[in-house]
C-alpha cells in the first residue's frame, strides 16, 4: 500500500512540471511576438518618420559659466563684481554652402548695425586690395595656402571667394563672408565645438538674433560673467586683475579649468582664485539640422564663487590714494618750496590693535579693466615702459631704506638692554669720531654745531644722529637686529598678497650674503644701521606694522587684508581655514611669535619724542599738524637712495605716525620716492586722519608760504 501511494505522488509532480514548462514556453512566445511587432512598427511602419526626426535634431551641451565672486570693502561695498555680457558663437550645421554664406552675411549685418566688432583675422583688406601682415608672415601664409609667392592681394582674395563658393558680387559682402569662413577654417568648429564670433554684444542685437533665428544657421547666444571694476583704478594694487589662463597655469589645473578660462593674475584676484572661482554648470541645447534652436534647458546649475570681504574702507582708500597723488604732484611742482622728480610712492593705514589694513595705496595706479578680455599690446607696453612702474605694489613689493624712522628701534633696543635709560644724556658735539671716521649729525652738516646734551625723547624729536650712533654702538648689532625683527622689520608680514618682499635687515648674515667681498661686520656698519641706513631696507607695509606695535604697547599683531569670505550658500569661511589656505598658497609658516613684554615706561619715553615731532614748534612735522584737532605722534625720515641719471642725489621721504596720541587707533606710513623731506609727506597722513576721524577740514590751517624745509631728517 505504501509503494502504490508513492507512485501516484510522482505522477502528480511530473504533471505539474510539464504544466509550468508549457506556460513558460507560451509566455516566451507572446513576449517575442510583441517585441517583433514593436520593431516592425518602429523600423517599417514609422521608420522613415523617426529617421527624419533623428536627422533633423541635434543635442549639444554647453558650459554655463559661473559668476566669479565679488570683492567687497569692509562695509560690503562692491569693489569688483561680475556683470553679465552676451557673446555670439557658431556651431557647424547640416546646411548647404549657399545657406551658410547667407547666414554669415545676415549675422555680420546685424552686428554692424549695432556697432559690434567681430573676429576678423583675414589678412587682406579691400579698397584698395592690400595684405595686412608682414613680409615674413605673408610668405608663410602664401605657402600654407599653396599660393604662388608673387600672387597679388586681389587675386588671393578672389581665390578665397571661389574656395568658399561665395556667389555674392558686392566686394564688401564677399569680404564679410570670407572673414568668418576663414575664422572657421583656422580655428575649426563642429556640431559640438563652437567658434566665438563676437563678444559684448548689446541686448538689442540679442533680441534681433532671437526673433529671427531661422536666418542665422548654427548661431548661439552665450551669457557669460565678465569682471567689472565700478571704481576704476581704486585699490588696483590690492584687487589685482584677471586674464586668460596661461599654458603653464592650465597644465596644473586641468581638472577644474578649460584652456579658455579666466584666472586671477595678481592681487586678491590671484591669491583667492580658488574661492572666487565658482563651479560651472551645464546647459543643453536642441537644434534642428539647419541650426535653429528648438529647446534649451539647464541640466546642472552653476554655483557662483565666494565673495571676499576686505578690511579696507572704500572711502578711506580713495582719500588715501588722492592725498598721496596730490602730495607727489605738489613735490614735483615745488609746492613745498623745492622741486623734485618724485616718481611714485606708497601709503599704508593700519589698525594698531588688530593689524587690519584700512587703506593701502601705491602710486601710480593702473586700471584693472584694461586686462578684461585681454589687454591690448599698446596698453601693455605703456605699463611696462613706464619708469614709475604702475603695475608694482610699492607698499608690499618694494623695500626702501627707512632713514630716521628706524631710530625708535635703536631707542627700544638701547632701553631694553640697559645701554641707556630714559634719563641718559648723550652730548651731541656734531661729529662722531669714536672709530676714527668722521660721521656727522645732520644738524652739524646744516648748522655747523651739535644738538648738545639730549635724552632719548629729545633725540627722537630732534632726530639726532649722534645720539643714535652712540646708542647703537652700545647695544651692538645682534641685539639691534633682534628688536628690529620683533617689530616686523626684515620679515614678511604674511599679508594676503603675492610677491611680498621680506626687505633687508642689516645684520651679520645679510652682510655676508650681500657683500661677500667684505663679509666681516665692522663697528661702522652698526653706526649706519642704527640710523636706518646701511643695508636696511623695508617695505611701507612692514613699517606700518612696526609703528602699530609701538603705538599699541609693543604687542605683536597679525597683518591682514581679509575680513571674511562668504560662500554662495551664505556660510562664512573660518579665520583658521583662511589662514591655513593663505600660508599654503604663499609658502609661509606661522611663527607663533609671542610678545616681548616691552617696558611701558620705555615706550612712553619714545612716544613722547614722537609727539614732540608733531606738537612742538621745533618738531620736524609741526608745520603740518599745528592747530590740528587731534594729537598725533610721528617721525619724519629722509633716506639717501643713490643718484639719478643727472648725478643728483635721490632722497626718499618718509612720514610715520599714529593717532590719537592718548589712545591710538590707526598708524599711517607714507613714503615718496625722491620726495626730499619727510616733512613733505606728513601732509598725506594729515589728510587721511581728517577723513578717518570725520574732522571738519575748514578748521585746519596750514602755512602755505612754501618756505623750503631746511632740515634733513
Amino acid at each position: 500500500m505504501f509503494g502504490k501511494g508513492s507512485k501516484n505522488n510522482r505522477s502528480s509532480k511530473s504533471a505539474n512540471v510539464n504544466l509550468r514548462f508549457n506556460l513558460l514556453t507560451i509566455l516566451t512566445y507572446v513576449v517575442g511576438i510583441i517585441l517583433i511587432a514593436q520593431l516592425f512598427n518602429l523600423q517599417i511602419v514609422h521608420g522613415a518618420e523617426y529617421r527624419e526626426q533623428s536627422n533633423t535634431r541635434l543635442t549639444r551641451e554647453s558650459t554655463l559659466e559661473a559668476a566669479r565672486g565679488s570683492i567687497l570693502d569692509s562695509t560690503g561695498t562692491p569693489l569688483v563684481t561680475s556683470k553679465m555680457e552676451f557673446s555670439l558663437e557658431m556651431y557647424k550645421t547640416k546646411v548647404d554652402t549657399d545657406t551658410l554664406n547667407n547666414s554669415i552675411l545676415n549675422m555680420i549685418n546685424v552686428l554692424e548695425k549695432y556697432g559690434c566688432s567681430y573676429t576678423d583675422n583675414f589678412p587682406i583688406k579691400i579698397d584698395p586690395f592690400e595684405y595686412t601682415i608682414s613680409d615674413d608672415a605673408l610668405a608663410n601664409w602664401k605657402k600654407q595656402n599653396k599660393f604662388d609667392e608673387n600672387i597679388s592681394a586681389e587675386d588671393a582674395f578672389y581665390k578665397f571667394k571661389d574656395k568658399y563658393e561665395i556667389k555674392n558680387t558686392d566686394v564688401n559682402e564677399i569680404r564679410k563672408i570670407i572673414a568668418i569662413r576663414y575664422l572657421i577654417s583656422e580655428e575649426g568648429y563642429s556640431s559640438t565645438k563652437s567658434v566665438e564670433i563676437a563678444t559684448n554684444i548689446p541686448r538689442e542685437a540679442v533680441a534681433e538674433f532671437s526673433e529671427s533665428s531661422d536666418k542665422f544657421a548654427g548661431i548661439n547666444i552665450v551669457v557669460e560673467p565678465v569682471r567689472d571694476y565700478p571704481y576704476g583704478e581704486l585699490a588696483s594694487h590690492i584687487l589685482g586683475y584677471v586674464g586668460k589662463i596661461s599654458s603653464d597655469e592650465y597644465a596644473t589645473r586641468k581638472e577644474y579649468y578649460t584652456s579658455n578660462d579666466i584666472i586671477g593674475k595678481t592681487g586678491i584676484e590671484n591669491i583667492f582664485e580658488e574661492y572666487l572661482k565658482g563651479k560651472n554648470g551645464t546647459r543643453q541645447i536642441d537644434m534642428d539640422v539647419d541650426g535653429t534652436t528648438t529647446a534649451e534647458y539647464i541640466s546642472d546649475e552653476a554655483i557662483a564663487g565666494s565673495d571676499v570681504m576686505l578690511t579696507i574702507d572704500a572711502n578711506l582708500q580713495k582719500v588715501t590714494e588722492d592725498a598721496l597723488q596730490a602730495d607727489i604732484e605738489k613735490i614735483k611742482d615745488g609746492g613745498f618750496g623745492q622741486k623734485s622728480n618724485a616718481k611714485g610712492g606708497a601709503c599704508v593705514v593700519m589698525n594698531v590693535n588688530t593689524g587690519d589694513v584700512l587703506a593701502m595705496a601705491s602710486y601710480p595706479n593702473f586700471n584693472p579693466a584694461d586686462f578684461v578680455g585681454g589687454i591690448s599690446t599698446d596698453a601693455w607696453n605703456n605699463y611696462m615702459n613706464n619708469d614709475e612702474k604702475p603695475l608694482v605694489n610699492k607698499a608690499v613689493q618694494n623695500s626702501y631704506s627707512p632713514g630716521s624712522t628706524f631710530k625708535m628701534i635703536t631707542a627700544i633696543a638701547g632701553l631694553e638692554t640697559g645701554a641707556i635709560t630714559t634719563k641718559t644724556l648723550i652730548n651731541d658735539t656734531g661729529v662722531y669720531t669714536k672709530y676714527g671716521v668722521r660721521m656727522n649729525c645732520w644738524y652739524y652738516t646744516d648748522y655747523h654745531r651739535g644738538h648738545g646734551p639730549l635724552n632719548v625723547s629729545q633725540a627722537i624729536e630732534k632726530s639726532c644722529n649722534f645720539f643714535f650712533y652712540e646708542t647703537g654702538d652700545r647695544v651692538g648689532i645682534d641685539k639691534l637686529a633682534e628688536f628690529a625683527r620683533y617689530f616686523g622689520l626684515g620679515v614678511k608680514t604674511g599679508i594676503e598678497l603675492p610677491s611680498e618682499t621680506a626687505g633687508i635687515l642689516a645684520d651679520r648674515d645679510s652682510k655676508k650674503e650681500l657683500h661677500p667681498e667684505s663679509p666681516n661686520w665692522n663697528p661702522g656698519d652698526t653706526l649706519n644701521a642704527a640710523i636706518g641706513q646701511g643695508d636696511n631696507q623695508f617695505s611701507p607695509l612692514q613699517m606700518a606694522k612696526y609703528i602699530s606695535m609701538l603705538a599699541n604697547g609693543g604687542h605683536n599683531i597679525d597683518v591682514s587684508l581679509i575680513k571674511t569670505i562668504r560662500n554662495a550658500d551664505g556660510s562664512e569661511v573660518s579665520k583658521e581655514e583662511i589662514n591655513k589656505f593663505v600660508n599654503q598658497k604663499l609658502g609661509l609658516t606661522d611663527e607663533n611669535t609671542g610678545d616681548m613684554d616691552i617696558n611701558p615706561d620705555y615706550l612712553k619715553a619714545i612716544l613722547a619724542g614722537m609727539e614732540s615731532v608733531t606738537q612742538d614748534s621745533a618738531g620736524t612735522a609741526y608745520v603740518r599738524f599745528k592747530d590740528f584737532g587731534i594729537s598725533v605722534g610721528g617721525k619724519t625720515g629722509s633716506a639717501e637712495a643713490g643718484k639719478d641719471a643727472d648725478g643728483k642725489d635721490i632722497v626718499n621721504a618718509w612720514f610715520v605716525g599714529f593717532a590719537p596720541f592718548e589712545n591710538p587707533e590707526i598708524a599711517i606710513v607714507v613714503m615718496v620716492e625722491n620726495g626730499l623731506h619727510g616733512n613733505y609727506t606728513a601732509e598725506v597722513a594729515r589728510d587721511i586722519m581728517e577723513e578717518y576721524f570725520g574732522m571738519n577740514t575748514s578748521t585746519v590751517t596750514e602755512d602755505m608760504s612754501a618756505t623750503p624745509y631746511v632740515g634733513t631728517y
